[in-house]
């Protein structure tokens, strides 16, 4: 199910209203999520939801055999109140054992995500490599596999769990329907925030309350979100799809033109997504994690990072870029320990070389950075306090940007060919022809706008929270806001073809 659909717009008033006026009890909520979730993820595709529900099993037992476990290693008190105690040999086979517990856990969830989602990938490319050196033709070795919608998401979800139990960051539930609920609450599903166990378990293990003030808040930024996908990325995709295959017609600066709308298609598409998730789940008494940053007001590609897409972003930090080391050893192994996170975080948004060569692009302009010791620890907001930014951090921030402009470019590309020659067009023919030949200067004026609003309120958690602005103090002028968005909104839903979420492909 679409949040940009009718159907999701009939689907959520219900849930709300049976989830807070007829199972008003703990227990029957996370059993409505639950079902509603399922609903929700099988109206794609029924025949998934065994799918995830095996990869909640597989997790949720994994944990409970690992504190069946961690019972051996830590007995209860004796009658005396002493203590029983393993010996170091006893208490290291059942570390081990539970080690194995988690690794088989990790093997089975990886081997689904494989199978499903790069299956087809590694054996064309195993198909190429042998049809190159031997001219033979392997026929046999691809398969017609469906990619299930967000079983990235999910399933890095379900992953963390177990290795934060192992790990003992966090304590194992035995309620089956609390973790199914963590694992496929419906806002963020699909396509994420990545959430942590941490944060996202224990809420469903306590009572929840309405509180009308964080509800209307997240209306509010659910009304910002459906106004970044339906009317700026399905904008920028209208004008964009039916020219990116013929982008050898065009010069240099409508290719640089190309590349900024899907600079802003894909951000408004996937950030868009998550402000409506996570404004949905407030509806609910739940808070996800928080998944951008305004991305496009960093003044470095390392600030950029930590910015964008930021759920998944400290999953790689902390299950694979610091158990590898992080940056506490040697130069050259935090070289090594930067390339490996990237290339596999650009292997996890698709099955295609481009979407490595995408993360090895940022993982060397990372390197490039550290290695020229430039300053990328800026944390704090643009312009903190003031107007406008200095000029030296204007000029970061376009140098930044023109970089992710780039790498959008080799990430959107059909295959790394069409991606090495569109790059080498939008620089060797940019003086070629100035005429301006690429669609709707409406989309545009609303990008340009976009950013305008995002500059102004980079202080905030999402664009329309009015809450210290002196202007929007008035209810007339807060509800002349939400109207004209709102028939932004109605109108480009009706009269523009309705895209689905990029990222539903990952």
């Amino acid at each position: 199910m679409l949040f940009n659909s009718i159907e999701f717009l009939v689907f959520l008033p219900i849930v709300f209203v049976l989830y807070w006026f007829v199972f008003r009890k703990r227990e029957w909520q996370n059993l409505l999520i639950v079902t509603a979730s399922y609903v929700f993820y099988g109206w794609w595709d029924w025949r998934f939801l065994f799918l995830i529900a095996f990869t909640s099993l597989c997790s949720f037992f994994s944990g409970v055999l690992i504190e069946r476990i961690e019972r051996g290693i830590r007995p209860p008190l004796t009658e005396d109140c002493s203590m029983k105690t393993q010996s170091p040999t006893q208490e290291g086979k059942l570390r081990r054992k539970q080690r194995m517990v988690c690794a088989v856990n990790l093997i089975v969830n990886f081997l689904i995500l494989g199978v499903f989602k790069y299956y087809n990938f590694f054996a064309d490319s195993l198909a190429q490599l042998i049809w190159g050196l031997f001219h033979y033709q392997l026929d046999w070795v691809t398969l017609n596999v469906i990619l299930p919608v967000g079983i990235s998401f999910y399933t890095f979800q379900a992953l963390s769990y177990t290795i934060d139990v192992y790990r003992k960051d966090v304590p194992v539930t035995r309620n089956i329907v609390e973790f199914c609920a963590f694992i496929s609450f419906f806002p963020q599903l699909v396509a994420g925030p990545i959430e942590r166990a941490k944060n996202l378990l224990p809420q469903f293990q306590r009572d929840r309350h309405f509180d009308y003030v964080q509800a209307v808040d997240g209306c509010r930024q659910m009304l910002w979100g459906f106004f970044k996908k339906v009317v700026i990325a399905d904008s920028c995709a209208a004008n964009l799809n039916p020219l990116w295959d013929s982008y050898a017609d065009y010069s240099g600066v409508n290719l640089w033109l190309l590349a900024f709308l899907f600079t802003f298609q894909i951000y408004c598409d996937f950030s868009g997504y998550s402000d409506i998730a996570i404004g949905c789940s407030r509806l609910f008494g739940i808070r996800l994690l928080s998944n951008f940053n305004y991305p496009y007001l960093s003044r470095s590609i390392p600030e950029f990072w930590r910015r964008w897409h930021i759920s998944l972003m400290t999953w790689f930090r902390d299950y694979v870029y610091i158990p590898l080391g992080g940056s506490r050893c040697a130069q050259w192994k935090v070289i090594r320990n930067t390339f490996i996170v990237f290339g596999v975080s650009g292997l996890w948004h698709g099955a295609n070389w481009t979407f490595v060569c995408w993360g090895l692009y940022h993982g060397t302009l990372i390197v490039i950075y550290k290695l020229l010791h430039i300053n990328t620890k800026d944390k704090d907001i643009l312009a903190a306090g003031r107007w406008l930014p200095t000029v030296k951090d204007m000029c970061r921030v376009v140098v930044t940007f023109g970089l992710a402009v780039v790498g959008w470019v080799i990430f959107r590309a059909e295959n790394i060919s069409q991606a090495w020659d569109f790059v080498s067009r939008m620089f060797l023919t940019v003086f070629d022809d100035f005429h301006f030949r690429l669609g709707s200067v409406n989309t545009f004026v609303a990008v340009l706008l976009l950013m305008i609003l995002e500059y102004l309120q980079r202080d905030k958690v999402h664009v329309l929270q009015f809450s210290d602005n002196r202007l929007f103090r008035y209810a007339t002028v807060r509800w002349t806001v939400y109207l004209t968005l709102f028939a932004f909104i109605f109108y480009f839903f009706f009269n523009n073809e309705s895209q689905e979420f990029i990222y539903f492909q990952f």
